[in-house]
């Protein structure tokens, strides 16, 4: 009967197998990439015990504001500039984009080559944003400077 079953629906049956395989990825996906993905109270807690601020946004976003002293590495660089990470890779490294996309690739990348303390921030500065946390613009950056 099940059989049965099973077989009238293949399609329903199909689909049910993709939803789950991709819930699992999602779950398991930075696990295995060797990175986490936090949320904005992780993230806050990283960003106040001095965790390494790494934007990988294109220059015009980074300008539009930015977290803390974050320093700004357009994603498709971040292989290439490496040499502007922290030379000590124990440290944690705390690697946002606009939405939490491109920063996973980047966050796979500082892993691949050997950072060992990695986190991806989920949902990026706009989870950030959202959460109504500080944000520094390039203004804010230059009064700071000048005290």
């Amino acid at each position: 009967m099940f059989a049965e079953f099973i077989q009238e629906q293949v399609l329903l049956f199909v689909a049910l197998a993709i939803v789950i395989v991709m819930l699992s990825y999602s779950y398991l996906g930075d696990r295995l990439a060797g990175f986490k993905s936090v949320n904005t109270d992780a993230a806050t807690r990283l960003f106040n015990d001095d965790a390494f601020l790494l934007d990988v946004r294109a220059p015009a976003e980074f300008k539009e504001g930015c977290i803390g002293n974050a320093v700004n590495i357009n994603a498709p660089d971040v292989g290439a500039k490496l040499n502007l990470l922290p030379k000590d890779k124990e440290k944690p490294v705390l690697v946002y984009c606009l939405s939490g996309a491109r920063s996973a690739r980047a966050a796979g990348i500082l892993v691949k080559n050997g950072y060992k303390d990695v986190s991806n921030l989920t949902g990026g500065i706009t989870a950030w944003k959202n959460a109504s946390l500080p944000v520094t613009t390039a203004k804010s950056k230059k009064n700071r400077k000048k005290s």
